[in-house]
Formats: structure tokens, sequence, C-alpha cells
């Protein structure tokens, strides 16, 4: 199969999945979305692929769900949101769920929605010139998939989370747990698919079941249920249309994308008084 918006490679028993839009520093559309998941249908169904790496082209792993895609298409109303939504929880959930490990190889900027993705990936490998962030309230908008309480704990999340930090350094997300390990950026591929060949040499069937023990941990915990009561919100504000999302791309679409996020960064204080950078 041929993709627009993606790469899928074989490397050996490993799926070297790139986001492949480095003009729009990878920003996932829906047509993105769609090839995300038709990729993971076809490594999910061929036996001699083991693992995944996620990463991105260019100088970013993802700035996220395409906010231009959204300032075209002008949803409105819940009953516009409901699918877009559900595309994008589903499909970044799809790496927690995958029966097989799932690697992030986060390269430059990783925020919002690929934020969320590299979250749900069962390792993240992080260059040194990473940055991290949940932008999406500063904006008006709301988090699709809520999984950073999960991950680093309730009062991390909501620091994060509340005051939209976008500029978590690399160093800031492995103290924190949310990065597994940092790599000069020079050896980022080679660290991912390093790791990558050392889960895919243990027996699938083993894997698979571990892994899903393991996240039955979480389901047991609620973790299902949390997110799509939290989905379940961002649906409604989202639907409603927040005040500030609709100056947001008000803007956006008059001055364009660069203008609007210069609007969103001076209604804030510098750093947001948050230690984004250490």
């Amino acid at each position: 199969m041929t993709y627009d918006t993606i790469r899928l490679e074989e490397r050996g028993d490993v799926a070297w999945l790139v986001l492949n839009r480095p003009e729009r520093l990878n920003a996932m559309n829906q047509t993105m979305l769609g090839e995300i998941n038709a990729a993971l249908d076809a490594v999910e169904a061929d036996d001699r692929l083991r693992a995944v790496v996620v990463t991105g082209a260019g100088s970013a792993f993802s700035s996220g769900f395409d906010l231009k895609e959204q300032m075209e298409k002008r949803p409105q109303g819940i009953g516009q949101w409901r699918g877009l939504l559900r595309k994008d929880f589903d499909t970044v959930m799809r790496f927690w769920h995958f029966p097989k490990p799932t690697i992030a190889a986060v390269n430059g900027h990783c925020l919002a929605g690929a934020f969320e993705l590299a979250l749900a990936c069962d390792m993240t490998i992080a260059a040194d010139t990473a940055v991290f962030g949940e932008p999406e309230l500063k904006f008006g908008a709301g988090i699709v998939v809520m999984l950073l309480p999960w991950i680093a704990g309730p009062k991390l999340a909501k620091e994060i989370i509340m005051t939209g930090a976008d500029r978590i350094t690399a160093e800031k997300a492995e103290r924190i747990g949310i990065v597994n390990r940092i790599v000069p950026a020079d050896t980022l591929e080679r660290t991912a698919l390093t790791l990558a060949r050392h889960v895919a040499a243990v027996d699938p069937t083993l894997m698979r079941q571990t892994k899903h023990a393991l996240n039955r941990t979480f389901a047991i915990m609620g973790m299902g249920e949390a997110l799509e009561a939290a989905l379940d919100i961002d649906l409604h504000i989202e639907g409603e249309g927040c005040p500030d999302k609709i100056q947001f791309m008000e803007i956006a679409r008059r001055e364009g994308l660069r203008a609007a996020l210069a609007w969103r960064d001076a209604r804030f204080p510098p750093e947001n008084g948050v230690e984004e950078g250490t």
C-alpha cells in the first residue's frame, strides 16, 4: 500500500512508521490518522513484524492534531465533532492497545495530540533536542486523550495541562517519567531501533500476553472509563465552542496561524510562571 502522509518501512522484524508531513511539522490530519490505522492493521497482520517504532520526518515528531484542517473545515456542534474526536482518540489509543510493543522515537517538538500519542506508546526515547507539551487550554481547546495523569501523576499533570505548558525539555520529561531515556539527536534512530530489536526478540505470544497484563492493571484502576469520560467532556468543549478557541480560529483564518499563536502567547506572562525548561 502507498501512503501520502506517512512512511512504513520494514527494518528486519521492526516496523518503522514515520509521520511524514515535515512541511507542516507532521501535523496529524484526518488523512494521516486513517493511514496510521491502515499501517497498524498491516503490521498487526504480519507475523514477521514484532515491534513498531513511530517517529517524525524532518525537525519534529509532530505538532499534534492539524489546526489548519480544523480552520478550513470549520466543524461545528457536537454532531460534527463526535466523529472527529473519536478518530483522534482511537488512533492514539491504538498504540496503547496494540498487541505488539510500540516505541516513540521523539525528535524535536512533540505537542498536544502527538504528545498523547507518545504517552500511549509502551516506551519513549527522546532526542536531547526534543520538546514536549500540552498547550490546548491556552487557545480554548480540550484534551482529547487524558493519559498524562496516569503516566506522570495528578500534580504534574494538572500543572502541565492547566498552564498549557509547551516547552518541556527532554531532561524534565525524563525526570517526571514520560520519557524512558534521552540520547543525542544523531543517535536517536539507532537507539530506538536497537531497543525495538531487543523487545522483538522476545516470544511474540509472551510479549502480547505480558503487555495485556500490564495494561490490565490500569484497566482495573478505571483508566478506560476515565479516558472516555474525559473525551466526552472534550466533545462538549469543542462542540459548544469555547470563546478563546473561536477567537483563535478567527485570527488564524484572517491573519494566519502564526498570528493566532502570537495572540495566544501574548495573553500569558512569560513562561506562564512555570519551570518548563528545567
